[in-house]
């Protein structure tokens, strides 16, 4: 398993993720907005029940890449580097979220939980992610796939939560997320550099080599 510093490193990366404004914390923060608190609560369970999902889905795939070659599971894990350094530099010189709402309707709470597992189970952004962070805290000496299980289920678990308390706080966030460009952007760029850092820190250390 990771030891204490990896996991730590991990949690506190993916903490920093769970809480950046996105697409998964918009949808459910205008389901909650539009449909009242049950849906919110219906679709942010079915956002974590799509996340887990890729997490078992990539778990088996890496763990099938490393019992192939140690080589191909450093190859992935420095293209995993190389993503989230594109990914960083994406997140800074993009544009601000904005609360789309005209397209998110009041659905009924079943609705809206199997709607957020299709959402989420079919956004292959959401595969490529996994599959570029977890592998870069994970030692390839111990059981990968249980290895995989445990941080991908921690940093969908942070997600939900945090979604859960965007539900809680619908109203006041959607009007900061409105009022507030300068703090936006000031997240946004906060995010774009830890993600390049982390991707950085990987590839010049040679972790997992």
């Amino acid at each position: 398993m990771p030891d204490f510093a990896t996991f730590s490193l991990f949690l506190s990366a993916a903490i920093v993720l769970a809480i950046t404004p996105g697409p998964g914390i918009l949808y459910v923060m205008t389901r909650s907005l539009r449909g009242g608190r049950i849906e919110g609560i219906a679709s942010a369970i079915g956002t974590s029940v799509g996340g887990m999902f890729h997490v078992v889905a990539a778990a088996l795939g890496i763990s099938i890449v490393l019992a192939a070659s140690a080589f191909a599971f450093n190859l992935v894990k420095y293209l995993g580097a190389a993503y989230l350094i594109y990914l960083g530099v994406k997140t800074i010189l993009s544009r601000d979220h904005h609360i789309g709402m005209a397209n998110v309707r009041s659905t009924g709470y079943k609705r809206a939980f199997f709607q957020g597992v299709t959402v989420e189970v079919l956004n292959p952004k959401t595969a490529l992610f996994f599959l570029a962070f977890i592998p870069q805290f994970i030692n390839p000496d111990g059981v990968v796939f249980a290895q995989f299980l445990l941080l991908g289920s921690t940093s969908v678990a942070l997600n939900t939560s945090v979604d859960f308390l965007v539900i809680a706080l619908a109203g006041p966030i959607g009007q900061w997320l409105k009022s507030s460009p300068r703090l936006r952007r000031g997240q946004r760029y906060a995010t774009g550099t830890g993600l390049i850092a982390l991707g950085s820190y990987v590839a010049l250390t040679g972790e997992g080599e």
